[in-house]
């Protein structure tokens, strides 16, 4: 058993572990620009961080009026980002440390994400992550995706822990909505600076305002000896 007692940590993926926010706009931008949508912005993609890429694309429909349905432009969206994500997707480099650190004291970890099984799989194997994150859930293998728990709870599930011995890293509202609602703590590193202030933050037990511009490995895992030993 680790130092850190019987606690498991569940990262979300995108905006988390890796920097794969800009792919995923120009994905959809791509997307919508096919479907006769030419003014996607960076502040409409913005509003979907941290929903899964079907329910984005189920908004869209609704949004935009697309009359395509909603499986065939998931799979367009997927396989436009796929492209991107297989050649340009970065993992930050505390994210990094903070997972190899976890991964050398044998602290069970997952990934629990909106995004497909294939996109995950592509980010993990190209950042090289795959080799300490095995245990992987998608928003596709569960019945709601974020803010609904279903995602974080099924990782727990897997990794074989409580949902209370469990701590969440996620970087958009929705998933905070989610951890709390699992029963899980949370480390809350906001992509979106603007929504550091929404109330979903406000339930993470660690809340760093400056995103990953403040986010260290070291500080993370003094914070989690700290809930180790507390309980």
């Amino acid at each position: 058993m680790s130092t850190l007692g019987g606690i498991s940590v569940v990262f979300d993926l995108d905006g988390t572990l890796v920097d794969s926010e800009p792919n995923y706009y120009e994905a959809g931008r791509r997307t919508l620009a096919a479907y006769g949508v030419p003014d996607f912005t960076w502040a409409d993609h913005e509003e979907y961080v941290g929903i899964s890429t079907q329910e984005t694309v189920a908004d869209w429909k609704r949004r935009y009026g697309l009359r395509a349905p909603v499986e065939e432009l998931l799979a367009a969206k997927n396989r436009r980002y796929l492209e991107l994500a297989r050649t340009s997707t970065r993992a930050y480099p505390e994210m990094r440390k903070f997972v190899e650190l976890l991964a050398g004291e044998g602290v069970p970890l997952a990934v629990a994400s909106g995004s497909s099984p294939q996109a995950i799989e592509a980010i993990l194997s190209c950042t090289g992550l795959d080799a300490y994150l095995r245990t992987v859930v998608s928003a596709d293998e569960v019945a709601h995706g974020k803010p609904a728990p279903d995602v974080f709870l099924e990782a727990a599930r897997r990794l074989g822990a409580s949902p209370a011995d469990c701590v969440v890293l996620e970087d958009a509202a929705p998933g905070a909505a989610a951890a709390h609602a699992a029963g899980m703590r949370c480390i809350a590193v906001p992509y979106v600076a603007a929504q550091a202030d929404a109330p979903e933050f406000a339930t993470a037990g660690l809340l760093l305002r400056g995103g990953q511009a403040e986010f260290t490995a070291r500080a993370a895992y003094d914070w989690l000896t700290c809930e180790a030993r507390a309980s």
